[in-house]
């Protein structure tokens, strides 16, 4: 499994388009053939801090939903929105059942 962290800051204004639009890009990445898991986290402390928590079966996988209409939108969408450049950090799963 790999799984990635993406950590986004967005500007204050844009937090409930980018709700939005984050909403639709996960619907749509669940439903992707090594999609196991597409966590929406917004920070209780910094309503403009977010994590994504995307796990896909493997790292073809996690490229492949890259390439999809639905990422291409959600990116294109949200870029203007971001306060920072959004960060992304790979991890490994261990100790899985």
């Amino acid at each position: 499994m790999t799984t990635t962290l993406v950590h986004i800051r967005v500007h204050p204004r844009d937090i409930d388009a980018f709700i939005e639009a984050s909403h639709a890009n996960r619907a749509a990445s669940r439903q992707e053939p090594t999609n196991l898991r597409f966590d929406f986290l917004q920070s209780a402390e910094d309503p403009s801090y977010f994590i994504l928590v995307e796990a896909y079966a493997d790292a073809e996988g996690a490229a492949a939903h890259k390439a999809t209409p639905h990422y291409s939108t959600w990116r294109d969408t949200v870029a203007p929105m971001m306060a920072q450049a959004r960060r992304g950090e790979p991890f490994t799963a261990l100790g899985l059942d």
